[in-house]
């Protein structure tokens, strides 16, 4: 049942993070939802440690936007053959 949370809340995470920053995404759904859970791990764990008794989502999609910004400026020219 964990697992499916993380899952939820990874998709939720991604997607917003998606809509906050600006611009074409390269990834699709999946890549979105998998972004979204390494955001919501990261950021909150990292958010939480530094604000003790903050809400982690804040930390979840700026960790989000951080990991998407970076995945689109390691893909971003890349030419399909």
């Amino acid at each position: 049942m964990e697992i499916l949370w993380y899952i939820v809340v990874g998709a939720i995470v991604g997607l917003i993070a998606r809509l906050l920053l600006p611009g074409r995404d390269p990834i699709g759904i999946i890549g979105t939802i998998l972004l979204g859970i390494v955001g919501a791990i990261v950021g909150g764990l990292v958010w939480q440690a530094l604000f003790e008794k903050q809400v982690g989502w804040i930390g979840s999609i700026l960790a989000a936007m951080l990991l998407l910004f970076i995945y689109r400026k390691m893909t971003y020219g890349r030419r399909t053959v």
